[in-house]
């Protein structure tokens, strides 16, 4: 099983902080926020993993990661998004990458307490289809939200007015190698994006994706306040294990 890590876009709405630098490596508390969705995909046993980035600052990547011994990896793989197409356009450009495996798939800019190794080792059982991970949010209208009944999932909302439920999808996902022709059908968004929203309900419909909830907290890091928030998590979490 193959790992990638969705680290692209501008991210303008933590503006002028990236102004000269990638979202992805600014510091939550002691690290590069890129460090800590790389650190998840090892802890779960992935060694074989590709960041997918984008705008001007990509090099940086390179010269932060470099073939990942840090990690214990034998080398890191980059592809390079080339324009604001979405979470699922990006990773469209690891189809060569993942040449054929299963994958998981995680957004550069989520912090987890836990690991998702029991989660990685469900999937790999999984015949087919695909996982996600889902979390209880106080603020659920931010993100993709499940509908739920009888605990089984029924649809899913990309950031609803009104949820019908206050569990969020989190940025894991974890597929199977059809995933890259799914992606290929889609139709993009109002927003002009190719949403995973859509792909993760493809798998729906087709009675194919199971879901977990994610023990520990996680949040995003792609607001200011989000971005504050996963400093103190965090800096509370390295400080209660010192």
């Amino acid at each position: 099983m193959k790992g990638i890590v969705l680290a692209g876009g501008l991210g303008t709405r933590l503006f002028p902080l990236t102004k000269i630098t990638n979202k992805h490596l600014l510091p939550i508390y002691n690290k590069p926020m890129i460090y800590y969705p790389i650190e998840v995909l090892v802890n779960a046993g992935i060694k074989d993993i590709m960041i997918v980035t984008g705008g001007n600052h990509a090099g940086d990547f390179l010269r932060l990661l470099g073939n990942g011994e840090e990690f214990g990896l034998k080398a890191v793989n980059y592809a390079y998004q080339e324009k604001e197409g979405g979470i699922a356009e990006a990773l469209g450009l690891a189809e060569y990458f993942a040449d054929g495996e299963k994958i998981v798939v995680i957004l550069g800019d989520n912090i987890i307490e836990t690991n998702i190794k029991k989660d990685v080792t469900a999937f790999k059982k999984q015949e087919k289809g695909a996982r996600i991970i889902l979390k209880e949010v106080e603020h659920p209208e931010r993100f993709g939200v499940v509908e739920l009944k009888n605990g089984k999932i029924i649809d899913i909302i990309e950031k609803p007015k009104a949820p019908k439920s206050n569990y969020a999808v989190t940025g894991i996902y974890m597929y199977d190698p059809s995933v890259f022709k799914i992606i290929k059908t889609l139709i993009p968004s109002e927003r002009g994006e190719l949403e995973i929203t859509d792909v993760n309900n493809y798998y729906l419909k087709k009675g194919i994706l199971t879901h977990s909830i994610l023990d520990g907290w996680w949040t995003d890091a792609g607001t200011f306040d989000s971005l504050l928030k996963a400093n103190k998590l965090v800096a509370e979490k390295e400080y209660k294990h010192s």
